[in-house]
């Protein structure tokens, strides 16, 4: 039990904590939870209540809330060795962590930059595709292509390739310009092809028109595989990650793949870009690198883009481009024993029978009058509601429709926190059959009780 009160708490709360994606005036007007505890799939609050972790603490935890093994492996680091810089040394735990990324990753992707989150792995990447071009002799390649409802993290740069104006908008004389692509938003094509998956897939075909367009300026390309999260849980048709490939090759572009939400057992491989047997330039991971114990990322690349960087002292070429708590033994600590786990626990196996069930349970939602659409990648879901089912018309951002169902579900021991109007459905990996329906169960009666359906 925590030493302070719950009101005491949430006064501080009131006076000190800025929280990110919120709107301070909105929370300081109710009484929050503060959570104070956390096992297995479930957060407990400092009242004794517990909710089921709807959203994996912002899609990070992969084996459940303190689990034995993984505190184990942080308790016996930390006696160990806390932090030294990777700044002219060298580090066991980093070392054999990216041996062993190495091994797990799609082939080729065998050289490690270690950051610190999602947003500064995106960073790496950005800095590095250019460095690459300008090393190569080619510097006037410095646009990136990138896709409509993107987001890659919230530095200048990640924010730059990212596409959802909400988030962005405001940053815009900040930052660099990019091209941007029709994301394959099936449900809402922007190139008018509906709901029919049977289109040929145009929008790849208008990439490849923006690519010709921007061939001799573009430094490389960014795509978050299969699934584009932060915009709405959007599901990339079958083979469109396989063509964007196919694109970059065909254009000598470099192929940037964000895998921050989706690596590490999220969409039923350990990583998106496996299942269509792909594999780009660079990589960026984070989230459930160390599962959701400590802040690591990691940018992987191919010998190729590494050899660019090579060469005397004085020609700087040098990456420069660094983070104080680069390769962080602790984290590496954890992440290496989350990897024993996935492997001790047939995590990966042991999903896809989740993953089924996921897509069997979801089909109730769709008969709900207000859900204009429903978006299943792995483990991960999006339930779109809509004020109006047959003309797809959304609810206005003002009515807060996701942000009230999420609040209704708290009433039923459920955590989850919404994407505009997309509900979203994303637990630990561990998550049992009997807490996945319990979500589910709580998701459905939360979104009839609001929408009135």
């Amino acid at each position: 039990m925590s030493r302070y009160s719950t009101a005491q708490l949430r006064q501080w709360d009131r006076d000190h904590v800025w929280h990110p994606f919120t709107q301070m005036q909105d929370w300081e007007r109710d009484d929050q939870i503060v959570i104070e505890k956390g096992e297995g799939c479930w957060l407990i609050d400092t009242d004794g209540k517990r909710y089921l972790d709807g959203v994996a603490s912002m899609w990070t935890n992969v084996h459940g809330h303190c689990r034995p093994e993984l505190n184990q492996a942080l308790k016996d680091q930390v006696e160990r060795l806390e932090h030294s810089t990777l700044l002219g040394l060298a580090s066991e735990q980093s070392i054999i962590l990216a041996a062993r990324l190495a091994e797990i990753t799609p082939p080729g992707l065998d050289r490690v930059f270690y950051s610190d989150n999602g947003s500064t792995a995106m960073e790496v990447a950005v800095k590095m595709a250019y460095q690459y071009q300008a090393h190569r002799g080619r510097p006037e390649r410095s646009r990136f292509i990138t896709f409509r409802h993107a987001y890659h993290g919230d530095t200048l740069g990640a924010v730059s390739v990212g596409g959802i104006d909400i988030y962005h908008a405001t940053f815009k004389p900040l930052m660099f310009e990019t091209v941007q692509a029709p994301s394959p938003y099936c449900y809402r094509c922007e190139l008018g092809c509906g709901d029919n998956r049977t289109c040929g897939m145009k929008c790849l075909e208008a990439l490849e028109r923006i690519i010709q367009e921007q061939a001799g300026h573009a430094a490389g390309l960014v795509i978050e595989p299969l699934l584009q999260g932060a915009g709405g849980m959007i599901v990339q048709p079958p083979g469109f990650l396989k063509g964007v490939r196919a694109l970059c090759d065909r254009y000598d572009l470099l192929m940037i793949a964000d895998e921050v939400a989706t690596g590490f057992g999220r969409t039923g491989a350990m990583f998106a870009c496996q299942h269509e047997d792909v594999v780009p330039d660079i990589m960026a991971v984070s989230k459930g690198i160390a599962a959701g114990y400590l802040p690591i990322a990691a940018t992987l690349t191919t010998s190729r883009v590494y050899q660019a960087f090579l060469g005397e002292y004085s020609e700087l070429k040098t990456f420069f481009h660094g983070h104080t708590f680069t390769g962080n033994p602790l984290a590496c600590a954890v992440a290496l024993k989350s990897l024993e786990l996935f492997e001790g626990d047939n995590l990966l196996e042991e999903l896809q029978f989740k993953i089924s069930r996921l897509n069997e349970r979801l089909d109730r939602f769709r008969l709900l009058s207000h859900v204009g659409d429903i978006r299943q990648c792995g483990l991960a879901a999006g339930i779109e509601l809509v004020e109006d089912k047959e003309s797809r018309r959304a609810y206005d951002w003002e009515l807060k429709t996701g942000v009230r169902v999420c609040l209704e579900a708290r009433k039923h021991g459920i955590f989850s926190r919404p994407l505009g109007n997309t509900v979203v459905i994303f637990p630990p990996l561990v998550i049992s059959n009997d807490e996945l329906d319990l979500l589910l169960d709580g998701l459905y009666r939360s979104i009839r009780e609001v929408t009135g359906c």
